[in-house]
């Protein structure tokens, strides 16, 4: 029954007599010839040999691809690095801008404007008691300085009282900003 199991299960076998089958146990050399001789054991080499070509094939193709692949890397990393380059210089546009629009913003504005007519005042003020101080040290003959005085003072007191009406509207709230 056994003997009907295994030729059932491998026909080649079937002509084989019982001393063929015992001596194919015994030697190893006569049982790897018959091995290699089945019709299974050649079509699964056959089927090895095609997974191994394919294999090959397979490999072949990456080969050749891996210049590519290796500039695609390169390029892929000098595009990273730009753009975390580019993100830096991002940050750094955006840190300048606030900045710069800190400079604008309804608050400081007021402030400057409150420094400048201080300054301003100071100015004319300043000037008014350097005319005072030098005209009562030597008296003018000409009424040329008192002219340009008179002039550049009514200029500057001008400027001051325009800064003064700017603060005051700013304070009672006529003054708005906008964002656009």
């Amino acid at each position: 029954m056994a003997a009907t199991a295994l030729t059932s299960e491998f026909p080649e076998l079937a002509h084989l007599s019982r001393e063929d089958l015992e001596d194919l146990l015994n030697d190893p050399v006569y049982f790897q010839s018959v091995f290699h001789s089945l019709g299974q054991v050649k079509s699964l080499y056959q089927a090895q040999s095609e997974l191994g070509m394919a294999n090959e094939s397979i490999a072949r193709g990456n080969i050749s691809l891996e210049e590519r692949l290796y500039q695609l890397r390169t390029e892929t990393q000098g595009a990273f690095d730009e753009a975390k380059a580019l993100e830096t210089r991002w940050k750094e546009l955006e840190r300048d801008q606030r900045e710069v629009y800190q400079r604008f913003n309804p608050q400081f504005l007021l402030l400057r404007l409150r420094h400048a007519t201080t300054a301003q005042d100071d100015e004319s003020e300043a000037i008014a008691s350097s005319f005072v101080q030098g005209s009562s040290a030597t008296p003018s003959s000409n009424g040329k300085d008192v002219d340009d005085f008179v002039r550049e003072f009514k200029e500057l007191r001008k400027v001051y009282h325009k800064r003064v009406m700017w603060g005051d509207r700013w304070a009672s709230g006529q003054v708005e900003w906008r964002d656009d």
